[in-house]
This record gives C-alpha cells, structure tokens and sequence, in this order.
C-alpha cells in the first residue's frame, strides 16, 4: 500500500527528521513537501533528503498568500499523490496516533472497514510549562491538552482526512476532500471517523458552513486521533510567532491562539508507545553525516533566532505574558466568571 503524506512547511527545520520517520513508522511510504521562503535550513535539509529518494521536495506554487491552498491545488497532478492509494494532507505539527491493531495506517484503514475517507479529531496538545527548546522528539515532550471531548466551548472539533484514490475528488481541502455538489447521492464515498463510525451527513455534504471542517468528536477517537503540537516550547512558539504560517505571511499568533491550545486538563501519553522506534528511526537518519549535520544547523539557527527575538522589547513583554497566562481556555475562564466561581477557584 502506497501512502503519500503532503503537507506545506516554512522555517520547520529542527522538527523535519521527527515528523518524517514517526510516519514512515505508521506506513506513509512516500512524502510531497511545499516549502517557501525559508531561512532556517528547512530547504537546505529537504532538498538533501529528496536527493536521496526519500520525499519529494518542491518550492510552492503560490502567487498570492494562500500558500496551502494553491500547493494541494498543485499536489493533485504530482506523480507521487496520483500513484499513491491513500493521501494524507497534514502538518508537521500533528502526528497520527493510532490506537488499533499494530498502530499503523494499514491497520486504521482496516478497522475503518476500508471506507474512501478517514477524518481524525485534533487533540490539542498544551504547552504545559515547557520553556526551553530542546532537540528531543516533540511527542516526548508534551502529554498534556484538553479534555478530548470539549475544546474551549466547542464539542464539535477540527479533523484531517486521509482520503483513497478512487475517493470522487473535486480538489483537496486542508482539513477534508471536496466533492462536486451535483454527485448523486447514490455515489456519495463511504466516509468514517476515528473509530470507524459513518462521519455525520451536513459534514459528509459540506452543506453547513460551521461543519465543513469538523463534527462532534465525542466517541470519534476510538481508533485514531490526530495529537496536535502546535505550540511545542515557549521558544518555540516566539519563533512561529515570528514567521506566521504557511497560509498567511506575518499573522500574528496572538495570545488567544495560545490560551486556546494550551489546556494541561487531560494527560494522554498514549503516543509514547512510537517513542522506542521513533528513536531508532531519528538515529538512522542521522547516521548519514550531511543530514546530521544539515538537522543540527536547522536546530541552531532556530535557537540564533529566538536568541535574537529576545534581545527586542516586544518579545522580552511577550514572553512575560504568556509565562503569566492562566491555562483556562477563555471561553472556561468567562464563564465561571460568570458564574461567580473564578474567585473561589483562586482563593
């Protein structure tokens, strides 16, 4: 079974190695990168890796700032998605845990009954106090996020999709496939979540704005969930903060992005079953000496640029104030204001 993970990176350089070999371990056999104005190594490292046969490495394609969007638009018609028998579109900041069979892709697929699409619920995971970054397995690192079932106020929560090859494809979305609006229903793909489950049918159809890209996650993960890092070390996050993301230039993760994903409610270390092999894996990488070393340039310039953000004001006051955030989501926090239970809480 071929399956080709694509997924649009800038400046994700010390975090490559560990997002590639975790999934190769799941099954992924073959990787599309889009990387675009990159000054941390990432390409550097990437086009090494490409020239030896173990992803393919592209500029993206965008004109404008809709850099994910135009790079799936481009990926449909690139040899190593048309091939593969299975597409999954992620970020190197999201890692596929499997809780089935022996933890891979085959066995998901399997316990999902082979449907055309699989979409897994986001599980964001918090920051929980981690200051420093470290060149450590980020799955290592951080065991703690929301309750799995409520993110903030919503129970309905974001999904990526794996998607099969005959799936009846009008174009790939970030988060799901698209279909054309006139299919007739009797052709409408068998669709699942994570534990197996027919998706719901207003997201099935897309005919609900607020359920494009989610559905309730309550009982969806049974098989699967989709751990989602996106705030990793406080270093870290000051660095993202720095260079956006791969949609828009210079969009600010300000402290509502922050204080949404960084609820340490529930620990869940499910994933550090991939952890021993996952070490393995990295050590193999990086027994080639030009990948080391292009790895070990990717980890100091992040840490030269965070070094640098911290010699600003601006970042010195940030850093102050995210160190100072409580860890309430702020919808929680409003409403046990609301309430009047906050105070007692902080009594």
């Amino acid at each position: 079974m071929r399956i080709t993970a694509v997924t649009c990176v800038k400046n994700e350089g010390p975090f490559l190695l560990e997002w590639i070999a975790y999934n190769r371990l799941i099954g992924v056999t073959d990787f599309l990168f889009y990387s675009n104005d990159c000054t941390d190594g990432t390409a550097e490292l990437l086009d090494a890796l490409a020239a030896r046969d173990l992803l393919v490495h592209l500029p993206n394609p965008a004109q404008g700032r809709n850099y994910q969007m135009e790079a799936l638009k481009d990926a449909a018609h690139q040899p190593v998605v048309q091939q593969a028998d299975w597409i999954w579109v992620a970020d190197v900041d999201e890692f596929l845990n499997i809780h089935t069979g022996d933890h891979t892709i085959p066995a998901l697929i399997a316990a999902c009954k082979d449907p055309k699409a699989i979409s897994l619920s986001f599980q964001f995971f918090a920051n929980n106090g981690v200051e420093d970054f470290v060149d450590q397995p980020v799955i290592g690192q951080f065991s703690h996020s929301h309750n799995p079932d409520i993110w903030c106020a919503e129970t309905a929560i974001e999904v990526k999709t794996l998607v099969r090859k005959d799936f009846p494809l009008k174009y790939y979305g970030a988060h799901r496939p698209f279909f054309r609006k006139n299919l007739d229903p009797r052709k409408f793909p068998r669709w699942s979540d994570g534990s197996g489950r027919d998706v719901p049918h207003k997201f099935l159809v897309a005919d609900n704005p607020r359920r494009i890209r989610k559905f309730p996650a309550k009982g969806s993960r049974d098989l699967a969930t989709l751990n989602h890092y996106a705030l990793r070390s406080l270093d870290s996050y000051l660095v993202k903060n720095d260079r956006g993301d791969v949609n828009r230039e210079h969009r600010a993760f300000d402290d509502s992005y922050w204080r949404e994903r960084n609820d340490p409610a529930y620990e869940d270390r499910s994933i550090a079953r991939y952890l021993p092999d996952l070490n393995r894996a990295l050590d193999a990488l990086k027994s080639d000496p030009e990948i080391a070393e292009l790895h070990a340039r990717c980890v100091r310039l992040h840490r030269e640029k965070r070094d640098s953000l911290m010699a600003q004001a601006s970042y010195q006051e940030m850093r102050r104030q995210l160190l100072a955030t409580s860890t309430l989501p702020p919808q929680e926090e409003a409403l046990l204001q609301e309430l009047g239970l906050l105070p007692a809480l902080s009594e």
